[in-house]
């Protein structure tokens, strides 16, 4: 499947993607915990152009990064409080998905070529990281946008655990 549909839970607001997502991030931080009420966000990334809201028009809370000081913008239903996508100051050129809010959130391969786990770091103990995924402690990137070097467990591994 090259496209996909998704919506909030009352169904005012519904979005299509063109493509599979570039890259999928599973993030382990404190506001991601907090965005989701869970022990991580899976948020799979989208270019811009291949994002569009079909029906209803989001709200926006802006919130400003804690790590690199920079503005994310989530944006959320109306009506039920559902969130659907968060967009980014430090990365204008894509969009963040809520992975939960697809009609299928099985549509796009999760592997680890296409995969990786930040914030590892503050993430929940006992959660389980698969084997082969590359792995951040904090983001993959510094504020610079250097790229930092992943680790990369070989079996899987439980936070919490030594």
């Amino acid at each position: 499947m090259e496209s996909a549909q998704g919506r909030c839970l009352c169904g005012q607001l519904r979005y299509r993607v063109d493509k599979p997502p570039g890259r999928t991030t599973i993030c382990h931080c404190k506001f991601c915990q907090r965005a989701t009420g869970g022990a991580y966000m899976v948020e799979p990334i989208f270019d811009r152009q291949d994002f569009s809201v079909t029906n209803g028009t989001a709200k926006t809370y802006t919130h400003r990064s804690e790590g690199s000081g920079k503005l994310v913008h989530i944006h959320f239903c109306d009506t039920c409080g559902t969130k659907i996508t968060l967009t980014f100051e430090r990365f204008p050129e894509i969009v963040g998905l809520y992975a939960g809010t697809f009609d299928d959130p099985n549509w796009f391969d999760l592997t680890p070529a296409t995969s990786k786990h930040i914030f590892l770091g503050v993430a929940q103990r006992g959660t389980i990281i698969p084997a082969f995924v590359n792995t951040f402690v904090a983001h993959a990137t510094g504020i610079d946008g250097t790229p930092i070097d992943p680790e990369v467990f070989e079996t899987p591994h439980v936070i919490g655990t030594h």
